[in-house]
């Protein structure tokens, strides 16, 4: 976002309103790598949990990174140790689950109520008495409830309900980071935040980051023939249809149809891919492979017609190339329990995606974008809003 290409990386001389994007969707990111490393815990798959570790311990760094550039290197300072900090409770309760210790868990259960009160008096104390330290410590305490939840219900095997509030919990995530944004920056650099360009780039950004998201742990989940695949595709289904019905709100009803049956493919080649793999059926995952270089022709066409040529359908159909191509690399990662690359490529995948929010965002542009609903924070559906869950 700040970078040329759009991606998380961030300039210097950024904008406020870039820094803002890139805030949300690393917290955004934070939420689903804590549960998937606290869901490899839980399963056991100690491999696994070491490496989800390391792309958290990556978010971190990016995160402190972005506070230092929005807030000054003393903020950074303070906020490092304080995230890290939550980040090992969240590991530690995971543990607990995993081997039924209720004494772990508990300790990491108080210790977290701790860090979250810290967290929420730096954030309401960084942001000058605009931002007040009932709401911050409510934003905080719904990320970690979430969290939690998710953990808890994902040992119980109710996999369905897991993957729901796995999907609440980015959206309140990303949306806090938007909200923490308006209310951390001073109030004239916080006005861009409020623009249709803006609005509809965050939630482009926020619609594909979950997309990458959701995929990744669909097909990795298909590729081990893992107990909670259906749970995971019928997530990514449900993200197709928010992406679909957020087309719908800009070009209409015709074009979102086609944009869904487009998209839904698109997964359903992606699957194919990962079937091949599970099944080491090479002739399977060529063929998918085939299958996804049209369709990444063909919605690139179709794009480059709705947005009246503003963005060019080559260009597009390279964007959706190295999204493809990146996300049947990690699941061939993944299933050759190389589970750091697996990461790393999925970590720069949900990175790419913010490019092509990107192009899209500009090539839309502010007419279409104003037709866009309000969400996320405003809605109570992120940000601020109450916490869901309890402890």
């Amino acid at each position: 976002m700040g970078s040329p290409d759009g991606s998380l990386s961030s300039t210097a001389g950024e904008a406020p309103s870039d820094a803002a994007l890139r805030l949300e969707a690393l917290l955004g990111q934070h939420s689903v790598l804590a549960a998937d490393m606290m869901r490899g815990r839980i399963r056991n798959d100690e491999d696994f949990g070491q490496a989800a570790t390391a792309a958290i311990s990556r978010n971190t760094d990016d995160l402190t990174g972005v506070v230092g550039s929005m807030f000054g290197e003393r903020a950074a300072t303070a906020f490092g140790p304080l995230w890290g900090a939550h980040v090992t409770e969240l590991f530690n309760y995971s543990r607990g689950v995993a081997t039924n210790d209720t004494a772990v868990r508990d300790d990491a259960r108080a210790r977290l109520v701790e860090f979250e009160n810290r967290l929420a008096d730096f954030f309401a104390s960084a942001s000058q008495g605009r931002l007040s330290a009932d709401a911050a410590r409510a934003a905080v305490k719904a990320h970690v409830d979430h969290l939690l939840q998710q953990a808890d219900v994902y040992a119980t095997r109710d996999y369905p309900r897991s993957d729901a509030v796995y999907r609440e919990s980015y959206a309140h995530t990303f949306g806090m980071g938007h909200a923490l944004a308006a209310a951390l920056l001073p109030p004239d650099q916080s006005a861009s935040l409020s623009q249709p360009s803006w609005r509809l780039r965050s939630e482009l950004d926020r619609l594909l980051g979950e997309h990458v998201a959701l995929a990744v742990g669909a097909l990795r989940a298909g590729a081990v023939n893992s107990p909670d695949f259906t749970a995971a595709a019928d997530s990514l289904n449900g993200n197709t249809s928010d992406l679909s019905a957020a087309m719908g709100t800009l070009f209409g009803a015709a074009a979102a149809q086609q944009f869904m049956s487009l998209w839904a493919d698109h997964v359903d080649q992606l699957v194919g891919y990962t079937a091949g793999v599970a099944g080491n059926d090479q002739g399977r995952r060529d063929m998918a492979q085939g299958k996804l270089r049209e369709f990444e022709t063909r919605l690139a066409a179709f794009l480059d017609t709705a947005t009246g040529s503003k963005v060019h359908s080559a260009d597009l159909a390279r964007a959706f190339l190295a999204h493809d191509e990146m996300l049947t690399r990690q699941v061939d990662a993944f299933a050759g329990r190389e589970y750091r690359q697996a990461h790393e490529l999925a970590y720069d995948t949900y990175q790419g995606m913010f490019g092509l929010a990107r192009q899209l965002s500009d090539a839309f542009g502010e007419t279409v974008a104003a037709r866009l609903p309000r969400g996320g924070a405003e809605t109570g559906g992120g940000g601020m809003a109450g916490a869901s869950g309890t402890r």
